[in-house]
């Protein structure tokens, strides 16, 4: 009987680790690390992409890229993004690339970013909305 016990105390054990292996795998490919970023104003309304363009044309203001996992994706400009997310200024070089965006030019308004917390900005993207 205690030969019976300990194979048995062995299967539960090692289907535990499986699980939590399973679990922490699918943790890590969670879609819920993907960012996505919209342009806002300072009150954290979506405005249309074109303000957070940094490509020289001297429009300027208090723009900012705003970007969560839980941000929903097709926002249009108008909409009041949740609160929870992070922001940075939609000029600023250094924290665009780190997010994986090009450090100038065009963001499309809902684009997604994957992979990228701690990964030094070479996460995937992929866009949605318009």
């Amino acid at each position: 009987m205690t030969a019976r016990r300990r194979n048995t105390a062995r299967v539960v054990l090692g289907a535990a680790f499986l699980g939590l292996a399973a679990g922490g795998t699918a943790a890590c490919d969670s879609a819920d690390d993907d960012h996505t970023f919209y342009c806002v104003d300072q009150n954290d309304t979506v405005v249309d992409e074109d303000d957070c363009d940094d490509d020289g044309d001297g429009r300027g203001g208090f723009f900012f890229w705003a970007h969560s996992p839980r941000y929903a994706k097709g926002l249009k400009p108008g909409a009041k993004l949740p609160g929870g997310g992070s922001k940075f200024a939609y000029n600023d070089a250094a924290q665009r690339s780190a997010w994986g965006l090009p450090a100038t030019g065009r963001v499309s308004n809902g684009t997604v970013k994957s992979n990228v917390v701690g990964s030094g900005g070479d996460g995937s993207s992929k866009s949605s909305g318009g």
